[in-house]
């Protein structure tokens, strides 16, 4: 397991074992400092919960007669720092949960108490505490030793939260905080959000006119422009291709299906949340589909199998319908309508690490070309004290995850291990991509499935003539198109490679007189499959090359009297400017289209 990451981090034994891992124990530690600082200010704030979170912690509070103000945090965050310089040790406390629920009443502490009257419905006899100086709260912990040892931390920002996220409830003023280790990592990930603001993609992809999100269609629905869908088309012309390279047949497949053929997958028990309302159609019900896999398996099953056709793989991209709730709809990155590059190998068992290679160098090839390059997997397994979530057989389990772990050792990828990430019907493959600021995105799956075959009675009829049912590799090249196009264009903050521009060349005519020898070139360059727009408006020029710079076009073409003097004698000429201050002056349309079709050849 040499290529396995670490998911802890150092300084192991600062810790008592939980199960939890030291950054989650730091950031909850950081927590309680914070709200220790809190109560010193506002004694009588009745607490909510106060979690670890990815990258941080937050306290959700009620102060009576006050209302936070960002200049606030900066006083918590000097308390804080104080507490932290004092050393002051994590004690834990016990209590009986009667004696608990009386301490938090005396103390006003209305949302204490009914976590603790709900724990002792559950029969919990004894609670714990954790004590920082004066500062006491009812916590499961663990610790760390002593305040000294909460990492280094920065209050975030200010929002609001209805009690236990139901808007019947009261609403609470939340503080959000960063905890790192080091102070290193505080300082890049501070860099990395501020960057992150500049790329936006729902900002950009309102500046450069990519896509839209209009409440009279509906939330979470995005209409792509015509530069949106040129994108997205050659996004999936790229798959494509690169599908047929590796042996992948295209299909095609409705939106909607019979909700009873859900019921015999499972998606009907395990997805039915996130899957829309039925509606009849000639006394049947039907649903919108929320993934493709069902349909690919009856095409599968129209006709009789040997096992000399497998494997057979089956790829669409295909418009999936899945429920959101409103708060959790983010631009293109969370939506209700997306697009599922999807695949499904169906294979002989001594077929499944050569088409799971297959996949990897699939996979490989296409974050090459997005310029994705650094990336590892997080290999998803079952949970098998949650045998609910899952299709339970605890030996087809133990076959698959080992078989999948291998697979990942074999193709010497990096790992971690993600126990009760899997899917309900196998373990998967999910890969973890960074882009260029260094934030990390889940994008593309490969998903082992060795019940699905013999739970829809898919076979094939083996060399002596028994039939046997096919094992299944799901394979998700990036996920969903709209989130790929989301996650690119916060990557290239919108300024994408030559081979992905929607608009690859503007031509800026000088003056009118200019305009009949732009289009020559315009003609030329479209006859070569180049994306060419001409900026014919009556503007001066520096504001037309202001526009298309602001734009993120690759190449601008100038064209004035210098330009059809010299084409006079010569091959068609033009002014190139680069994006990036790549200027390549007075060149040759045959030279200029030259370096246009190798840059586009190199995916740059």
């Amino acid at each position: 397991m040499a290529n396995e990451l670490s998911i802890k981090n150092k300084d192991d034994d600062l810790y008592h074992g939980s199960g939890k891992t030291n950054a989650e124990i730091m950031r909850h530690s950081c927590e309680h400092v914070m709200a220790a600082a809190i109560m010193s200010f506002w004694p009588k704030a009745k607490r909510g919960v106060g979690p670890a979170i990815a990258k941080g912690f937050y306290q959700d509070a009620e102060i009576p007669g006050y209302k936070l103000v960002p200049e606030d945090l900066k006083k918590i965050e000097h308390k804080m720092d104080l507490i932290k310089k004092s050393k002051t040790p994590f004690v834990k406390l016990s209590k009986d949960i009667e004696d608990a629920i009386n301490y938090e009443k005396e103390h006003n502490q209305q949302y204490k108490v009914e976590i603790l009257q709900e724990l002792k419905l559950k029969g919990e006899k004894e609670v714990t505490y954790y004590q920082t100086g004066d500062y006491i709260d009812l916590c499961r912990g663990p610790h760390v030793k002593d305040t000294s040892c909460i990492g280094f931390f920065k209050l975030d920002r200010l929002a609001g939260a209805y009690w236990r996220g139901d808007e019947k409830n009261p609403m609470l003023q939340r503080i959000y905080g960063l905890c790192f280790d080091t102070k290193d990592e505080l300082v890049t990930y501070i860099w990395q959000m501020e960057e992150a603001k500049k790329r936006d993609h729902r900002i950009l992809g309102k500046s450069l006119d990519l896509f839209v999100i209009n409440e009279n269609i509906g939330k979470g629905l995005p209409l792509l422009t015509p530069k949106g869908a040129k994108i997205r088309k050659i996004i999936e012309d790229y798959e494509y291709a690169l599908g047929l390279k590796y042996g992948f047949e295209y299909v095609n497949t409705p939106h909607i299906a019979r909700s009873e053929m859900y019921k015999k997958t499972g998606h009907w028990q395990h997805y039915k949340d996130v899957m829309y309302g039925s509606f009849g159609i000639e006394n049947e019900e039907y649903v919108l589909k929320p993934m493709n896999c069902p349909h690919h398996y009856m095409i599968y099953a129209s006709r009789q199998r040997s096992y000399r056709d497998l494997p057979i793989r089956y790829a669409e991209s295909g418009t999936c319908y899945r429920y959101e709730k409103a708060g959790e709809l983010s631009g293109l990155l969370r939506v209700r309508s997306l697009t599922i590059d999807d695949a499904h190998i169906l294979m002989r068992d001594d077929q499944i690490e050569d088409e799971f290679k297959n996949c990897i160098e699939m996979v490989s090839k296409m974050f090459k070309a997005f310029n994705l390059k650094d990336y590892y997997v997080r290999l998803s397994l079952s949970d098998p004290s949650d045998a609910i979530k899952y299709i339970a057989d605890s030996n087809i389990w133990d076959k698959a995850s080992k078989k999948l772990e291998k697979i990942v050792i074999d193709n010497k990828l990096k790992y971690i291990i993600a126990k009760g990430e899997a899917s309900f019907y196998g373990p998967k493959i999910d890969y973890i991509v960074k882009d260029s600021i260094g934030r990390e995105w889940q994008m593309s799956t490969l998903q082992l499935d060795l019940f699905m075959g013999k739970r829809l009675n898919l076979v094939y009829v083996d060399k002596n003539g028994q039939e046997k049912h096919p094992v299944i590799l799901h394979r998700g090249l990036t996920g969903s198109i709209e989130r790929t196009l989301a996650i690119l264009i916060e990557h290239y903050a919108g300024a994408f490679p030559l081979w992905l521009s929607p608009v690859q060349v503007k031509l800026i005519p000088i003056s009118d007189r200019h305009i009949n020898h732009v289009q020559k070139i315009n003609q030329y360059l479209s006859d070569a499959s180049i994306r060419v727009e001409i900026d014919s408006r009556n503007e001066p020029m520096q504001a037309k090359i202001r526009d298309a710079t602001l734009q993120k076009v690759p190449f601008l073409g100038i064209i004035g009297d210098k330009e059809i003097e010299k084409s006079a004698n010569n091959d068609i000429c033009l002014s190139v400017r680069g994006r990036n201050n790549n200027n390549l002056g007075q060149i040759s349309l045959t030279d200029f289209l030259e370096i246009l079709n190798k840059n586009i050849e190199k995916k740059i």
